[in-house]
């Protein structure tokens, strides 16, 4: 089953898609600043491990003609965790158990929300990103097990994952993928272990 969803904020619309198969083993918030080529393979590739998806923009269309919206961490944070509630009382996500799959920019955002709501984020992989953007407390409080995936050539992404890693009590781990490989296959890897009914 899929369902077309949409969220409204007080700066406009956010669209996501979500992908249920039969019996699902748990659902992956795909979580970007907006809709990407790359996001149908991924959440084919999660279909693939027998995961729901639900593919969700944080950034509206007003929104992501500024170039600098992605650096907004707070909006992005509060935005997940308001889509987080929402799955919460959403008939066909509510009883799923629940990771985040982002890239890039989200990736700090999706530690603060995932430390907010730590009884219902079960795990987190994050392809980019610099995660010390979090912050201290966040990285400090996330409890969920956090895989941080890594193009060979992402020089800064890796500083910031050296700078955050002291700061983690959670499991977690780090992978180098070659540039071009599908970042959703390690991620998928890593949930399984942790999202079970």
């Amino acid at each position: 089953m899929n369902r077309y969803i949409t969220q409204q904020t007080p700066h406009g619309s956010l669209h996501g898609q979500l992908e249920l198969p039969e019996e699902p083993r748990g659902l992956i918030l795909v979580a970007r600043a907006h809709h990407a080529a790359q996001d149908v393979a991924i959440s084919s590739c999660f279909g693939e491990f027998g995961f729901a998806t639900f593919t969700m923009e944080l950034l509206t269309a007003q929104e992501m003609q500024y170039s600098d919206a992605t650096q907004n961490v707070p909006r992005l944070t509060q935005r997940l965790i308001d889509i987080l509630d929402m799955i919460r009382i959403d008939g066909d996500m509510e009883k799923l158990p629940l990771a985040i799959f982002t890239t890039g920019d989200v990736a700090p955002a999706a530690i603060r929300a995932a430390a907010q709501r730590d009884t219902q984020v079960m795990a987190v992989a994050c392809h980019g990103g610099l995660i010390d953007r979090a912050g201290g407390q966040a990285l400090d409080l996330l409890i969920a097990p956090l895989l941080m995936i890594f193009n060979a050539d992402d020089l800064a992404g890796n500083a910031a994952w050296q700078r955050a890693a002291s700061r983690l009590a959670c499991t977690h781990e780090m992978q180098i993928i070659d540039i071009g490989e599908d970042p959703a296959k390690p991620a998928a890897g890593w949930f399984l272990p942790h999202l079970t009914l």
